[in-house]
């Protein structure tokens, strides 16, 4: 690839990425001005990968623009550590989602699930107190369960729903308890449970606590990640194969660069 090619390809990639960057970095400003401590959680990520993504784009857009090699072989290492990274966090989210899948349960259109049956990284996540207890705030917060009933006006609309693996968990209590449905937020608890459960115990009609401290609810929000870390790691594969066609790009100018400079 020629030089004024190879150059001008990583110049105008470096400054779109620069302009993503700071998009990123004001959006994570944004989430700061949240009274919503599950969002402000999540500032402080957010702003270090603007931060990241600006400071590597500004030395590729600078080396390129410059011709310097000495930037773009900075550039160069700080992309393969990118590489190595994205390849290393995917192989791992293959690995922890691998395990758990649901069970179906006759006369419903969801499945329910079981926390042991997820890998061992979830069980300790989820097991902590202070993370589920972080989790839990958030899924009060959420307002999910308590809209079902807006959602589904009848009892027959909210049998034959097909519930997202949290709804499913934590708005209520496991089909093994037997407890019957008076709507679909509201379960008639002076129904003696037929399992010996301990969820069947922990679940109440109370907003602030449903199914939140049951298993259930864990392997819910297992559930939910393993679906979400599994499209993240899908878009990893294609962001790891277009980050490798801009190192090669990235490997000629700097290769280019070298040559002029000698000749220089």
């Amino acid at each position: 690839m020629g030089i004024g090619t190879s150059t001008f390809v990583i110049r105008w990639i470096n400054f779109l990425t620069m302009l993503l960057s700071v998009a990123v970095i004001i959006f994570g400003i944004w989430m700061s001005t949240h009274h919503d401590g599950c969002r402000r959680s999540l500032t402080l990520p957010v702003l270090g990968l603007g931060a990241f993504i600006f400071v590597i784009s500004i030395i590729g857009f600078f080396g390129a623009l410059k011709n310097s090699s000495i930037l773009l072989w900075i550039y160069l290492i700080m992309l393969c550590f990118v590489l190595v990274g994205i390849l290393v966090f995917t192989v791992m989210a293959f690995i922890v989602t691998n395990n758990g899948s649901g069970h179906s349960v006759a006369g419903l259109r969801y499945k329910e699930y079981q926390l042991q049956e997820y890998h061992s990284w979830f069980l300790k996540q989820l097991n902590n107190t202070q993370n589920w207890k972080r989790l839990k705030s958030c899924l009060v917060k959420s307002e999910d369960c308590n809209n079902l009933s807006k959602k589904y006006k009848t009892l027959k609309q909210y049998k034959l729903a097909k519930l997202s693996p949290i709804e499913a968990g934590c708005c209520r209590p496991p089909s093994e308890c037997g407890y019957p449905a008076v709507n679909a937020s509201y379960y008639d608890l002076s129904f003696h449970p037929i399992s010996p459960s301990k969820d069947c115990k922990l679940y109440k009609n109370s907003r602030v606590t449903k199914c939140y401290n049951c298993d259930s609810c864990k392997a819910g929000v297992a559930q939910y990640m393993k679906i979400e870390w599994r499209v993240v790691a899908v878009f990893n594969i294609v962001l790891f194969v277009v980050l490798s066609m801009i190192y090669f790009v990235g490997c000629c100018a700097r290769r280019n660069a070298a040559q002029n400079h000698s000749k220089a």
